[in-house]
């Protein structure tokens, strides 16, 4: 996978999450990896499909404190539990990454257009991105781990 696909995502988090916060965030990246399982194995999984130059999906995975933490620290205030406003909080914020990065792929040559949000809660779900390599991205925060999982492919020769 071409890191002109992966480092869109990595700058748009943190940019997007220092924005929320509203202040500069430091997010240590971990060791890329390709993703050999099909099963999510965080609490709450954000998907967004891709589609144009380049196609596949983009998964945020989170654990349900991280998502909490997340959406406490954009609200200034304590959501102690995991409902139906934390869900959409986590899921407009992955479209927010997304619609981002995707900014970042098209600077790069490579227009996409992106699909609403699905959000999937629960570890051990299936998701099969067919024949896609699946590349995860460790991020470190101060809320919590995020992990960003990229299965994106080229459609057209550039």
């Amino acid at each position: 996978m071409k890191a002109e696909f992966i480092n869109p995502f990595i700058l748009a988090t943190t940019e997007v999450l220092s924005q929320e916060m509203g202040r500069s965030l430091v997010i240590d990246k971990g060791p890329l990896a390709l993703q050999e399982s099909y099963y999510t194995s965080m609490d709450v999984t954000v998907m967004i499909g891709v589609t144009g130059a380049v196609q596949g999906i983009v998964m945020y995975g989170l654990t349900e404190r991280t998502a909490k933490n997340i959406v406490s620290g954009i609200l200034r205030q304590p959501v102690p539990i995991m409902d139906k406003m934390v869900e959409s909080a986590i899921a407009e914020m992955g479209n927010v990454i997304t619609g981002l990065a995707s900014r970042g792929l098209e600077n790069a040559g490579y227009p996409c257009t992106l699909a609403p949000p699905t959000v999937i809660t629960g570890r051990g779900v299936m998701i099969s991105t067919i024949n896609i390599k699946r590349l995860q991205i460790p991020l470190a925060t101060e809320f919590g781990d995020i992990e960003i999982s990229v299965a994106l492919r080229e459609v057209r020769a550039r």
